[in-house]
Parts: C-alpha cells; sequence; structure tokens
C-alpha cells in the first residue's frame, strides 16, 4: 500500500505498533490508542526517523473523538484475554462489540475500508471473548467490511512466551495449563502480513485467515523452550482457566466448505 491514509486503533499493541512500523514508510499513519504511553513512544521513535506519524489517546467506545477522512480503518483495538473477560463481561461488549460499532459507523460515513481483527476463539465459541468477537465478525460483515482472524500470535502481549521468559529469567517452573492442549500459532509478522493482505486484496464481507498449518502442543513447545534455554527448571501443571478449550478450530464445518486457498491465506465469503 501506498500513499493511503490508514487509521490503525489500537495501534500501539503489539500487532498495531508493528503494522504502523510496516506501513509508515510508504502511508500517512494516524495511531489511536488508549494507552498513551506507548503511544507517545511508539509515535516518538518512528517521527525521529522521519516517518508521517501521528498519534492521538483515543478510546473506541468514545465517538466524539473521532474526526478526518481516512482510506482505510484497522481495529486492533480489543479486549482480547479470555480469563479476565470471564469475570468482566460487560468490558468484552462495550471495547468489542460496540467499539467495532463505532468504527463501522465511522468507515461508512467517511467511506473508508475496515480491516477487523478477530480470533480463532470465534469459532464455537463459549468464551465471553469468543462470542462478543464472534459478533463483531457478523456486524463487520453485514456492514460489507472484512475480517481477519488469528491463532495466538508468539511474543505478542499476554502470550505465553513472554511469561514463560520471565519465569526463566526468574528460575520459576514453567507453568503449563494443560498436558493436552493445543493452540495454533503465528508470528507477530505474520499476522501483519495478513492485515496488509486483506487490506489490499480484500473484498467486502470476506473473512481470511493464515494457514498456520498443525496446532501446536503447549506442553511440547514448552519443553522445547526449557532446551533451548539451556535451564534446568521444571515444568508446572496449573490446571485450565476459566473459559479456555483444550483446543482451537480455525473454522466451522460450514466455513470450510467454501474457504478457498490463495497462497498462505483461506478466504472465506459466505
Amino acid at each position: 500500500m501506498t500513499n493511503k491514509k490508514i487509521y490503525i486503533f489500537g495501534g500501539a499493541g503489539s500487532i498495531g505498533s508493528e503494522l504502523v512500523r510496516q506501513l509508515a514508510d510508504k502511508n500517512e499513519i494516524i495511531v489511536f490508542d488508549i494507552d498513551e504511553t506507548r503511544m507517545f513512544d511508539l509515535v516518538e521513535e518512528l517521527r525521529l526517523e522521519g516517518k508521517n506519524v501521528r498519534g492521538f489517546v483515543i478510546d473506541v467506545r468514545d465517538t466524539s473523538s473521532f474526526f478526518g477522512k481516512p482510506d482505510i480503518i484497522i481495529n486492533a483495538a480489543a479486549r482480547k484475554h479470555v480469563t479476565p473477560m470471564e469475570d468482566t463481561p460487560m468490558e468484552a461488549v462495550s471495547v468489542n462489540i460496540r467499539g467495532t460499532h463505532n468504527l463501522l459507523v465511522f468507515a461508512a460515513r467517511t467511506g473508508a475500508k475496515l480491516i477487523n481483527i478477530s480470533t480463532d476463539k470465534v469459532v464455537n465459541a463459549d468464551s465471553i471473548m469468543g462470542a462478543t468477537k464472534k459478533v463483531a465478525e457478523l456486524m463487520v460483515k453485514n456492514a460489507s467490511q472484512i475480517s481477519v482472524r488469528f491463532g495466538n500470535v508468539l511474543g505478542s502481549r499476554g502470550s505465553v512466551l513472554p511469561i514463560w521468559q520471565k519465569q526463566i529469567d526468574e528460575g520459576k517452573p514453567l507453568t503449563v495449563t494443560d498436558g493436552k492442549m493445543t493452540r495454533y500459532m503465528m508470528t507477530i509478522e505474520e499476522a501483519c502480513g495478513l492485515i496488509i493482505e486483506a487490506a489490499e486484496t480484500g473484498k467486502p464481507k470476506s473473512i481470511y485467515i493464515l494457514d498456520m498449518g498443525q496446532p501446536v502442543n503447549v506442553l511440547e513447545l514448552a519443553k522445547d523452550i526449557l532446551k533451548k534455554s539451556g535451564k534446568d527448571l521444571d515444568i508446572k501443571m496449573i490446571g485450565s482457566r476459566s473459559g479456555e478449550k483444550l483446543t482451537e478450530k480455525l473454522m466451522t464445518a460450514e466455513e470450510l466448505k467454501v474457504a478457498v486457498k490463495k497462497g498462505k491465506f483461506y478466504i472465506i465469503n459466505l
């Protein structure tokens, strides 16, 4: 993408900030985030490199702060952790549903293309977070906009790798919820590639999903991380948390029937 005005909501997060870095060379980027410090640090980093980036402290639930006329809106603003949202469900509703609705209205008013970041937890959702993101996906589809659906993003805030690295640094056992738990894993770079592909080529009402191969057994991943660290530490089983599944799926049975493979991606048009 070149010469586009791109608004990235949640732009100071793990995925949002990498998107900003990748797109800032050839586009005008405006970062919106509720986290003032992370947003400020990111914008200053890139402005010192001569990039055309501005940042604003905005809550996606507050439409009075929206302004301007973007070409593309990327919605990376979300409540994304399963367990906390089981305990505070209305927070998930207000950000993931109301916030997405606000951005869809803004996109319709300005004629912008909107890319919504979703999650594999929408498939057969039985957690509050997954259910709210599923509603968001449906709203995006009904508004003729585009969603991208992720598995777990390695290295993102709150993901398992930073947690394990901290435990290794402190000489503590690595915690694993269940020996049978599996997850689809992708890197931040792969996640950003999926978003950019959808922004460039995505058609209205489509869902883009990265082909992530086979799901990874979390216990085996922990063993591999420990081996590579060279530390003689234990692995501690702590049990599944509220809202967690042992396995995740990327698509429903109905979606699998119509999904089209394009390079590294699956595209669903229902």
